[in-house]
């Protein structure tokens, strides 16, 4: 005689950890500073710092977050920075 199949339960679903959305300022250096919002509607996102009123804008497709703006912005003042070092040398 066999035995009975016991139910398999189901794995656990993981559950995600939600990201920041509010970061330090590349220009005036306060911490949680910058806050990022994402408008799906315009496709546009958007990084504001409170204290100096330095802003960036990109576009922004389903899967962005609000790292993902902020990283942008990072990248784009670095990007800035070295083109400024290139020219005076």
């Amino acid at each position: 005689m066999g035995k009975r199949k016991s139910s398999a339960k189901p794995a656990p679903k993981k559950r995600m950890d939600k990201l920041d959305t509010v970061f330090s300022c590349p220009f005036c250096g306060h911490g949680s500073s910058v806050e990022c919002r994402i408008d799906m509607k315009n496709s546009i996102g958007e990084a504001n710092c409170r204290i100096c009123q330095e802003s960036f804008s990109t576009s922004v497709t389903a899967l962005s977050e609000a790292i993902d703006i902020y990283s942008e912005w990072i990248d784009e003042c670095e990007r800035v920075n070295n083109h400024e070092d290139d020219g005076d040398a």
